[in-house]
């Protein structure tokens, strides 16, 4: 009589091959290359003991959790579901589950708390500033899987990252609204200050200014994050306020221009007319809102795919590039003053 497969264990199989067990669990696990007679050897047996693997056990044999871990900085606004879509796509494809958490070095603290990471995940995906210079270093002197997105690794740590353009794009429709509506006032909500995208926008910014002869006004840079209330928060105060003369609001994100949408017609300042506001991202509503959002449309599915790929590549034991920086266009809609949609 055949026995039942969860009487047998992988030490049978094993003993009735006439290999060790190591070999089995790389057979099982498909992790290291055995010998094509070895690999049929081993079928045959586990057919005739009607052995099947169980994938608590697998996993267990090869140390592997099959899980992709995600840290985020915040899931508030609209930005982040194409980004996990495009992750999610990779991870679904190659079989394994993805698990997300919400943390910030600067708010959670403990460094050795992570949610995810070693111990309960194969390889992790961190956004920004989720996690500081400190606890890279701790992961990567682990050897563990880690892939960034939108930021750069210490400068002693090659760890990949995935990001798109900021400086460029940003100077390219700011240098729109200048030379094309002429606009010469224009505030600047930045996001977060620790976040690369942030200074890199701030740094487009400035370089147009400085092209176009334009001194740069620290009273027309607000706080934005990347947040709707806050740069609806932001900017309310600014308009109470006895501020400068401006023409203009780019307002660090399409979450941001929102914010600052609600405030200024709050106010009664008409858009375009009075005042072009422009963001960055372009989301699934911004072409939407009254008027259009003129902006830059980043790829950020693709953001999330190819930084899935990668953390993939590495599981694998495959080279990655270090630096994977994607491509931005600048959206003309009707929030800057222009009548026509066009894409530059």
């Amino acid at each position: 009589m055949t026995q039942k497969s969860s009487s047998i264990t992988i030490r049978e199989v094993a003993r009735e091959a006439g290999v060790s067990v190591a070999t089995v669990s790389r057979y099982i696990n498909h992790n290291a290359s055995i010998s094509p007679a070895v690999a049929e050897r081993l079928e045959k047996v586990m057919m005739e003991l009607n052995y099947v693997p169980h994938a608590a056990a697998r996993n267990l044999a090869s140390r592997k959790t099959r899980v992709i871990g995600l840290l985020l900085t915040n899931m508030h606004n609209d930005f982040f579901g194409p980004l996990l879509s495009g992750i999610e796509t990779v991870v679904r494809m190659m079989g394994y589950n993805l698990i997300v958490a919400t943390y910030r070095h600067d708010l959670d603290g403990d460094g050795d708390r992570i949610p995810i990471g070693v111990h309960n995940s194969d390889g992790l995906l961190v956004f920004a500033d989720s996690l500081d210079d400190h606890q890279l270093r701790h992961l990567y002197e682990k050897k563990f899987p880690v892939v960034l997105i939108h930021r750069t690794p210490p400068s002693d740590l090659a760890i990949p990252y995935v990001t798109v353009e900021n400086r460029d794009a940003t100077r390219r429709l700011i240098d729109h609204l200048i030379e094309v509506h002429g606009r010469c006032n224009i505030v600047f909500m930045h996001g977060p200050s620790n976040q690369e995208d942030s200074r890199w926008r701030e740094a487009g910014y400035r370089a147009s200014l400085d092209a176009h002869g334009l001194a740069f006004d620290s009273n027309l840079i607000l706080r934005g994050d990347f947040e709707r209330d806050i740069a609806e928060t932001s900017m309310r105060a600014f308009l109470k306020s006895d501020h400068p003369d401006f023409d203009a609001v780019f307002a660090g994100d399409d979450d941001a221009a929102i914010g600052a949408l609600i405030a200024l017609k709050e106010a009664g300042c008409r858009v375009p007319d009075d005042v072009s506001v422009v963001g960055f991202d372009d989301q699934k509503l911004s072409a939407f809102l009254d008027p259009p959002l003129t902006t830059v449309r980043a790829p950020t599915e693709l953001v999330g795919r190819v930084a899935g790929e990668n953390i993939f590549a590495l599981l694998q034991g495959s080279s990655v590039d270090p630096v994977t920086l994607l491509s931005t266009n600048v959206i003309l809609r009707h929030s800057c003053g222009c009548s026509e949609v066009s894409v530059q």
